[in-house]
């Protein structure tokens, strides 16, 4: 697992979202994509920063962004958060975690006093030519759109 930077070519995948369709990074060549790694579906944190994202929708379509969140979560747990919440972008469904990986967002976490591994929460800003332009490691749930904005 390599640890990605600002002006790296952005890892291609191609994975499953919640509605069982395969979507690929190179589908989105041509546009800009906010790419969001969360720990787990329908948790609080998780779901305030999907949420803000949502609501901040219709903002990020006008300045050329797609959304993708990426979660190693299984589809009908994708599709049940997202319909619960109305997301109107892909989850990607990442159960073998090689995008994960791939992106270098697995990791050791701490939470009361106990340390695992998990699922990094992390966001990669990628141009339209696939480069990453900017990377978020401090992901403020409730904030997240306008850290990206």
């Amino acid at each position: 697992m390599s640890i990605l930077k600002q002006g790296d070519k952005a890892p291609n995948f191609s994975c499953m979202n919640q509605y069982g369709n395969n979507i690929s990074l190179s589908d989105f060549l041509g546009k800009k994509i906010v790419l969001f790694f969360y720990p787990k579906a329908n948790t609080p944190g998780c779901t305030l920063e999907a949420c803000n994202l949502s609501d901040n929708y219709v903002q990020f379509k006008r300045k050329g962004f797609e959304i993708i969140g990426v979660s190693a979560d299984k589809q009908k747990s994708q599709k049940t958060f997202s319909d619960k919440y109305s997301l109107p972008y892909n989850l990607l469904c990442d159960e073998n975690k090689d995008i994960i990986k791939s992106y270098g967002v697995w990791g050791l976490k701490k939470f009361r006093g106990r340390e695992y591994m998990g699922i990094l929460r992390m966001t990669f800003i990628i141009d339209e030519e696939g480069v990453i332009i900017d990377i978020i490691n401090k992901v403020k749930t409730k904030e997240h759109s306008s850290q990206i904005i």
